[in-house]
């Protein structure tokens, strides 16, 4: 009776020792999210930087990371481009505002790397807090703030929609914030900037995430709101 009582609380102790293993082994694959000064910092440190920027090839040109290698998420090979990166060496990965990222790492979880280091508010984060940025020779900014001033300033109230094409939220809102401004088209004027197309604007406005609308009556800002709002919600704000 003593002995099959000890072979119980053996039993017992290797099974939670063995639980804490497979917990402590999931924790050492698990992504680090970074804010993007700790990102930049991290970056530094490593001596094999693998720096995987996982949007367009259109919008890498407009702007990226120093060192970054371009490998786009929605493209048809990022599976084969990512399995020729070491897995035992550490990879950051980033897009513009944390949505395809989050996907990436997943995915990079799946093939076996172990240390990620992920940077959820991408380039728009990067960019707010004034971090260093490559881009193509000549390209284009977009919209300064002089040109978005004065489309903000009209008699009638104006309402800013800042997103991106590969944005969900910001596809589900254009229905009905066209709607919207039909309906309220004698009072209200709404303006759409691709976040994408202007980086620069952006940054200057804070706007570090999608979709991000901003109201104006004049040329004063009374209203804001990040991420999803549903349109009867936004209905009655304008009201």
């Amino acid at each position: 009776m003593v002995q099959l009582r000890y072979s119980i609380i053996i039993l017992l102790l290797i099974t939670v020792w063995s639980g804490c293993g497979n917990n402590q082994t999931k924790e050492q694959k698990s992504s680090n999210k970074l804010t993007a000064q700790a990102f930049a910092d991290k970056i530094e440190e490593v001596e094999y930087l693998q720096l995987v920027d996982v949007r367009t090839p259109e919008e890498f040109e407009k702007g990226h990371i120093k060192d970054a290698i371009n490998i786009d998420w929605n493209g048809t090979d990022f599976t084969e481009q990512i399995a020729m990166l070491d897995t035992e060496k550490p990879v950051f990965v980033y897009c513009l505002s944390g949505g395809r990222s989050s996907k990436a790492v997943e995915k990079l979880e799946e093939m076996g790397f172990e240390q990620i280091y992920e940077l959820p508010g991408g380039m728009m984060e990067w960019r707010a807090n004034n971090l260093p940025e490559s881009t193509a020779s000549g390209m284009e900014t977009g919209m300064n703030m002089q040109q978005y001033q004065a489309l903000v300033k009209s008699d009638k109230l104006v309402l800013v929609d800042f997103y991106a094409d590969w944005c969900a939220p910001c596809k589900k809102m254009e229905p009905f914030l066209n709607s919207i401004a039909t309906d309220m088209e004698d009072h209200l004027t709404l303006v759409r900037i691709d976040a994408d197309a202007n980086p620069a604007l952006c940054q200057e406005l804070g706007v570090e995430a999608l979709p991000y609308l901003k109201l104006y009556q004049g040329d004063r800002l009374i209203w804001e709101h990040l991420g999803f709002i549903e349109e009867q919600e936004l209905r009655a704000q304008l009201k």
